[in-house]
């Protein structure tokens, strides 16, 4: 292979073997009577030199030869002279003096080249997504990938788990999105829906007896798209009978072990941080946590009466606090400009802004100062071990008198709210102040599991409690004996989790249901009646009828791992052939309409919509 030779391989090669090598030319030096070509595979690149002397009918095919031409290169391997070696390639230290030059096939002048390190067009880059592919970076990205993959199939076999395949085409299911429907041409008028998991199917294996499956599955869904969401997916599906949840973490954290370790990063044996929903919101704002980032203290409890009728500050309401990390310090122009883009972004609901410096000056704020201080200190929210210093830019939310009614329809709103602010400040000093610059150590990647999510969510359009996951997540089984399952839904707790990896949801799951009455009562309390259950679901009503075993599973996304791995910034670097945010195929041009045949053959016609 072209990445494959080394100066250890020129002794071998002084006693007259030679080497032929493959692939494509990445670039071509023409200097008279020596021509050099940079011959690259997938492995990497070696240096081919054509010299006129040695090999003229080489030479002159050379001659010909572009970059993007296949071809066929025989020689000898030898060191490059002194002080030509090239230290940025790994195979810098030789080259191939070509004996004989084969012009396997030409190549068109593409529309950039795969030599380049990044091409700004994403929709050239699509359109021509096997020159794209060609590239360095998306070689490694997917090779990387197959590791990955493979890393997490043969932790997943050694556990005891069975690989069993379920089907693509089924029937439409509610999960959260859109179903792609598939039209039956032998059924006219019927539609298959491509699965957007394969939830009702690993149930069903394990009332079929098998206690351990997976699949690296694919899935579908579709629903409005953005870098890291695409109309088909893959991802790690997993199911296991009668599990504790600690179970399935240890599975997922072992599995997630597995697959780091493929990308050379070795993480701890530590088990993942746990934290309830109920504590990420009041903490951080939001349910997917980034544990890069100090989290928000109560402020609270500190303030005296005084100090709040000073500040004007509902008694009602919380006080939180948080910082951003090395920051720097800023001017008051600065602060006042800071000022106004808060309250222009979130409104003015008593926002006040403090940085650690005028908060250690002004005998007003001096109490908000040191609890901020402390409570960093005692929680120890400290960013990467750095103590809290006048690098650090502190906010404080102070809510005014009166602040808006959303507090009484969503007690956790005024927390989301400065969680959201908490991140939009965070992005906007990240880059000029390397807040998230990874260096690939296991220290980068601040994992947690966030349970206990809410069971209902209210949907303030239709006036209905809709399921906050999908209708088959279990809830906890005092608020199915409380009678809060039918008497106040938005109490109700799902036996439901996610793993997050600094600010990304990586995968959810739950302890499902394994009782047919509870399941019917899930459904009833999601609006629906017992004959549409019946109609949509009764094959797994009847199921669930013949000994089910509790239990529970997760499903991660493949996609999102490896992009995280890889450094990319969109699902598109880690996905072979993958859709704009329009979901359109640039290079097939799809979807693309049908013939009238076609649709007859299917009982269908099209109707433009106004």
């Amino acid at each position: 292979m072209c990445g494959d030779l080394r100066s250890s391989h020129v002794d071998s090669a002084n006693s007259g073997e030679t080497i032929t090598l493959m692939g494509w030319v990445n670039r071509r030096r023409d200097h008279g009577n020596l021509i050099f070509l940079d011959l690259r595979d997938r492995s990497g690149i070696t240096q081919v030199v054509l010299d006129k002397e040695i090999a003229p009918e080489a030479h002159a095919k050379a001659e010909a030869a572009r970059p993007e031409y296949v071809v066929a290169v025989t020689g000898v391997l030898r060191a490059r002279g002194e002080g030509l070696a090239n230290p940025n390639m790994a195979t810098g230290e030789v080259e191939l003096v070509a004996h004989s030059l084969l012009l396997l096939n030409d190549a068109k002048t593409p529309p950039f080249s795969p030599a380049e390190d990044a091409i700004g067009n994403e929709e050239v880059r699509l359109k021509y997504r096997y020159i794209d592919l060609r590239r360095t970076e998306m070689q490694h990205n997917f090779a990387l990938r197959s590791r990955v993959a493979m890393a997490i199939r043969n932790y997943l076999v050694s556990q005891g788990f069975l690989e069993i395949e379920t089907p693509f085409m089924t029937r439409s299911t509610p999960e959260g999105a859109r179903d792609y429907l598939v039209p039956s041409r032998v059924h006219p008028g019927h539609f298959y829906a491509l699965p957007q998991s394969p939830q009702i199917f690993k149930q069903i294996l394990m009332i079929s007896g098998f206690d351990r499956y997976f699949q690296i599955a694919r899935c579908f869904r579709d629903e409005d798209l953005r870098a890291d969401r695409q109309p088909e997916f893959t991802q790690i599906d997993l199911e296991i009978t009668f599990p504790q949840m600690a179970t399935i973490f240890a599975t997922a954290e072992g599995f997630l072990r597995a697959a780091f370790n493929a990308a050379g990063i070795t993480l701890s044996d530590q088990p993942f941080i746990q934290m309830t929903y109920d504590q990420a919101i009041t903490r951080y704002g939001i349910d997917k946590p980034d544990m890069r980032l100090p989290a928000m203290v109560d402020l609270s409890a500190t303030l005296t009466a005084e100090l709040r009728e000073t500040l004007k500050i509902d008694a009602a309401l919380p006080v939180l606090g948080f910082t951003i990390p090395r920051v720097g310090e800023m001017s008051g122009t600065a602060r006042k400009a800071l000022v106004s883009e808060i309250r222009a972004t979130f409104g003015d609901t008593g926002l006040d802004f403090l940085d650690v410096a005028r908060l250690r000056t002004n005998e007003t704020f001096l109490p908000l100062a040191e609890a901020i201080a402390a409570k960093l200190t005692a929680e120890q929210l400290v960013f990467n071990g750095e103590n809290f210093t006048t690098e650090d830019l502190a906010v404080v939310i102070t809510p005014k008198p009166g602040t808006p009614a959303m507090w009484n329809y969503d007690p956790q709103w005024i927390y989301k709210r400065v969680g959201a602010l908490r991140l939009e400040l965070a992005k906007k000093f990240a880059d000029k102040h390397k807040l998230f610059e990874q260096t690939h150590t296991a220290a980068d990647f601040k994992f947690l599991w966030v349970t206990d999510f809410p069971m209902y969510e209210w949907n303030e359009e239709s006036k209905t409690w809709d399921a906050a996951h999908h209708p088959f997540t279990s809830p906890h089984e005092d608020d199915i004996i409380s009678g809060r399952l039918v008497n106040d839904k938005g109490a109700v707790r799902a036996l439901a989790y996610d793993v997050v990896l600094n600010g990304t949801e990586l995968g959810s799951g739950s302890i499902r249901i394994h009782r047919k009455d509870v399941q019917a009562e899930i459904f009833r309390s999601l609006g629906m009646s017992d004959e549409e259950a019946h109609n949509r679901f009764g094959f797994f009503l009847d199921a669930l009828e013949y000994g089910t075993p509790p239990h529970g599973g997760i499903a991660l996304g493949l996609d999102r791992i490896v992009m995280i791995l890889a450094g990319a910034q969109s699902l598109r670097e880690v996905i072979a052939f993958p859709k704009t945010a329009k979901a359109i195929d640039l290079m097939v041009d799809a979807p693309t309409p049908v013939s009238e045949q076609q649709l007859r053959e299917l009982s269908l016609k099209t109707v433009t919509r106004s």
